[in-house]
């Protein structure tokens, strides 16, 4: 399988059948973190407390790369296609080609990482309930803490956090609109990155452990305003190629026309569209599971139902 690389990203290997890569702001944020996170450790241990902030950090990074990996798994058990993970600046994001087909999808695949994330931190809480107090300790109790954070935090019901997901599945699958879903759950987003900034700011004294936390406030709430407004802007064309079937755009019982490339008459929204971008032609012959001809699809006829849609 060919690298999905990505510019401005290192690739740093593959798990799951996935390339992980990381970009260098993940370096600047581990090293704010090491800043952050450092004088807990004084006096706790002969060793530098930012060597064992940075141990902490890099178990941190870890975390959240299991965060991503229970998306990827639960998507692939959807059939999904899962290009890469990326540990960033703010944490991790999976790449997922094309949309879940129905809400439940959608629900499930969201909640996984939260539900990864809220398990390794009961499993740390109870790791370090098992052992005299320590650095060692310590660190794994701190470990516990954040994925609790994590976990919580992403379940916040607002775009593009994990909760946001969530709350635009419920949504789809009350009003039947997954539009709907997806502006109602990036509008919260906006909120909570508003509200975020404006927390961080009432708590900002000019101590430099207090601005160091405040900048990563800040660029979290950065994240989230691009990354709701990211989710607004293309709503609508998300949710109107995810209503591209084959099936039902295909006119039945059509003869293809000779050495017409084959397409399943069971493919829909980005997965129809990816089969066809790989194979460009006017007309496909619509196929069933056994292989039999359902009938004719058209590039004009896809074209005409993604401009109905709009309407």
């Amino acid at each position: 399988m060919s690298s999905t690389q990505r510019p401005g990203t290192w690739r740093i290997g593959r798990i799951a059948g996935v390339d992980v890569l990381i970009k260098p702001s993940l370096l600047v944020m581990g090293a704010a973190l090491v800043v952050v996170f450092a004088p807990r450790y004084e006096d706790r241990s002969d060793t530098s407390p930012y060597v064992l902030a940075a141990v902490f950090v890099v178990a941190l990074y870890v975390s959240v790369l299991v965060h991503e990996i229970a998306h990827v798994l639960l998507a692939r058990s959807y059939r999904m296609r899962v290009d890469s993970v990326t540990l960033h600046l703010l944490g991790g994001e999976t790449l997922i080609e094309g949309e879940s087909r129905t809400p439940g999808q959608e629900l499930v695949t969201s909640i996984a990482g939260p539900v990864a994330s809220l398990a390794i931190a009961l499993g740390a809480f109870a790791v370090s309930d098992q052992m005299a107090f320590g650095t060692t300790s310590d660190i794994i109790w701190s470990i516990a803490y954040v994925n609790l954070i994590v976990a919580g935090f992403n379940m916040l019901p607002g775009l593009p956090l994990d909760g946001g997901r969530v709350f635009r599945a419920i949504v789809w699958k009350v009003t039947g609109d997954e539009e709907v879903g997806i502006r109602i759950a990036a509008w919260i987003g906006r909120f909570t990155a508003v509200a975020l900034v404006i927390v961080s700011l009432l708590y900002l004294d000019g101590a430099p452990d207090t601005a160091v936390n405040v900048a990563i406030s800040l660029l979290v709430g950065f994240f989230l305003w691009q990354g709701a407004g990211d989710a607004l802007r293309n709503a609508g064309r998300s949710a109107r190629i995810n209503l591209l079937v084959a099936r039902e755009i295909g006119f039945p019982g059509a003869t293809p026309p000779p050495h017409a490339e084959t397409l399943s008459a069971d493919l829909r929204g980005p997965d129809l569209l990816r089969a066809m971008a790989a194979r460009p032609a006017e007309a496909y012959a619509l196929t069933e599971a056994d292989g039999s001809v359902f009938g004719v699809l058209t590039a004009r006829a896809v074209d005409d139902a993604y401009r109905a849609s709009r309407r």
